[in-house]
């Protein structure tokens, strides 16, 4: 997904080159084997990748270079390997189980997980990236490139086809907006989880967060529960967005007014109903700003580490496994169907005031990523910090009845949350990462990138 504002305008477009389920799926063929979810390491998982089409698209309509001087830089540090960083070492670790064998040939060389510090080169990608940029995105979506991952799909006993991937197109349209104590926000419509974030804004705006401590507990809870609401409407109503229900009632003010006067500031409310289809890990999001003022939110991601873990053979592509996402509950809007896209949970954002966009900012991590568009703006706009200051404070999450809450909170706040009726726990993962490019009154631009990842800011 991405959001651009082009130069010299403040109307902003976003891009979806998410991809869809093949035209052979079928949640009733899935239910009738006894499943409650899509397993994650299944051909069914793999919806046919959109993000080369994506990019091309990107590319074609905002690019001011050809496809050969973007690619070729990239395809070079495949060919040559690159050294793996240290949140990429830990990730490699704990995803390699879920490599097949040819996913495994590729992924890990020498049969073990390469270490911080290693070098290394995926030529076979490197080969797939010539060609896309001599040939556009048919050199992915037919011929040799196409024919090498329909092959590893059949073998894992995938229903796709030639035509799934010749029909992929990413499509373009409008932001979803709405609003914080006067500052805009624009965020990625469904089927990503954009909504959730504005529904969730809109719930703690209803309270003085400014007046709290902004690591204490009264915060995070009023943020837990928040989360907890904004996240059963996505829950119940986000889908692809041809069959996504009551999108406007979800970034209606009313909606956010509503659920905050549901919230008690001093106690948990009662479970909400959990999700059946599965949450994601991994993701990359870079933010960019040129000196015309362009401005570009994009992210993407394999849903889990190695994503499906099925790799193919020739060209040593691994797939994700975004169809994860979709749910095997009849008559969902989010139901598991032919050419569906699934709800995505990763968003691109945008800031502005009045009209004209300030920042290009995005969260990572998982199911996070709501709680984390909320919770970094907030920082910024009730606490004053600028965004590298919003991205280091600590942070909690309500996930899966658990408060996940960082190290940099204090026991006491875990004693009061506790008291509250939160069940905390000290997560191993740091919670999300964040990056953002922030443009002032000025013209001048400012870069933050979270220490939680493998990330940083850079100017030119």
């Amino acid at each position: 997904f991405a959001l651009v504002k082009p130069a010299g305008a403040d109307a902003v477009v976003a891009l979806n080159g998410s991809g869809r389920a093949p035209a052979a799926a079928s949640a009733q063929r899935l239910r009738a084997k006894g499943l409650k979810a899509i397993p994650l390491a299944s051909a069914d998982s793999v919806t046919v990748p959109g993000a080369v089409d994506g990019f091309c698209a990107l590319l074609d309509r905002h690019g001011h270079l050809g496809r050969e001087d973007v690619f070729a830089p990239s395809a070079d540090l495949f060919e040559r390997g690159v050294r793996v960083a240290p949140r990429v070492a830990f990730d490699w670790a704990d995803a390699a189980g879920a490599l097949d064998e040819a996913g495994r040939a590729r992924f890990l060389p020498g049969g073990a997980t390469p270490a911080l510090g290693d070098r290394f080169a995926m030529p076979g990608q490197a080969e797939v990236l010539r060609r896309i940029a001599r040939d556009g995105r048919d050199a992915f979506y037919a011929g040799e490139v196409a024919d090498d991952m329909l092959a590893a799909l059949r073998r894992a006993g995938g229903g796709h086809t030639a035509d799934d991937f010749a029909a992929t197109a990413a499509d373009w349209g409008e932001p979803d907006a709405g609003s914080y104590r006067g500052t805009d926000l624009l965020e990625h419509p469904p089927n990503g989880q954009g909504a959730t974030a504005i529904l969730m804004a809109g719930i703690l705006a209803r309270f003085d967060i400014a007046a709290m401590d902004p690591w204490g507990a009264p915060r995070a809870h009023l943020e837990a529960e928040a989360a907890r609401l904004a996240y059963d409407a996505r829950d119940r109503f986000l889908a692809d967005a041809d069959h996504t229900a009551r999108l406007d009632h979800m970034l209606d003010p009313a909606t956010a007014e509503a659920l905050a006067a549901l919230i008690d500031p001093r106690r948990r409310t009662a479970p909400l109903t959990q999700r059946a289809e599965a949450v994601h890990r991994d993701t990359v999001l870079v933010t960019a700003v040129d000196e015309d003022r362009m401005a570009v939110t994009l992210i993407y991601s394999l849903f889990h580490g190695f994503g499906s873990g099925i790799g193919t053979d020739r060209f040593g592509l691994v797939f994700q496994n975004r169809g994860a996402g979709f749910t095997l509950e009849r008559w969902h809007p989010n139901e598991y169907g032919p050419c569906k896209r699934p709800m995505h949970t990763i968003i691109a954002a945008m800031t502005g005031v009045e009209g004209a966009i300030d920042c290009a900012f995005g969260v990572m991590g998982g199911a996070y990523q709501p709680c984390g568009h909320a919770r970094v703006l907030s920082n910024v706009v009730d606490y004053g910090m600028d965004w590298q200051m919003a991205f280091e404070g600590p942070r909690a999450f309500a996930d899966a009845g658990k408060l996940k809450v960082e190290r940099g909170y204090g026991h006491a706040v875990h004693r009061d949350l506790y008291a509250m009726g939160h069940d905390v726990v000290v997560p191993r993962e740091p919670i999300g990462g964040a990056q953002a490019v922030r443009i002032d009154a000025g013209g001048w631009l400012e870069g933050a990138s979270d220490p939680r990842k493998d990330g940083c800011a850079l100017g030119y």
